[in-house]
């Protein structure tokens, strides 16, 4: 699972998809968009970064699960422009 905090998800997913970011998720090819938060509030989301980076893998599992089960890729619906908001 990769956690980060952009201005752009659209363009940072589709970076991660192309395989054009080194580092973690080059490597462990993280490419699926699984869930999302969205903040006006850039200290607020990297606030909540930090927060969501300390938590037990089974508790980020969990956050996951309850808004995606079935790990669906959002991706495509935020490009399309109908995504499935998380957060505020």
């Amino acid at each position: 699972m990769y956690i980060g905090v952009t201005s752009d998800l659209i363009k940072r997913v589709w970076e991660h998809k192309e395989k054009l970011t080194e580092g973690f998720t080059e490597k462990y090819s993280v490419n699926k968009l699984v869930y999302y938060e969205q903040f006006q509030d850039v200290e607020y989301a990297l606030r909540r970064k930090k927060r969501l980076k300390k938590y037990i893998r089974k508790w980020k599992l969990d956050l996951i699960k309850k808004i995606n089960p079935d790990w669906k890729d959002f991706y495509e619906e935020l490009v399309s422009g109908f995504p499935d908001q998380v957060g505020e």
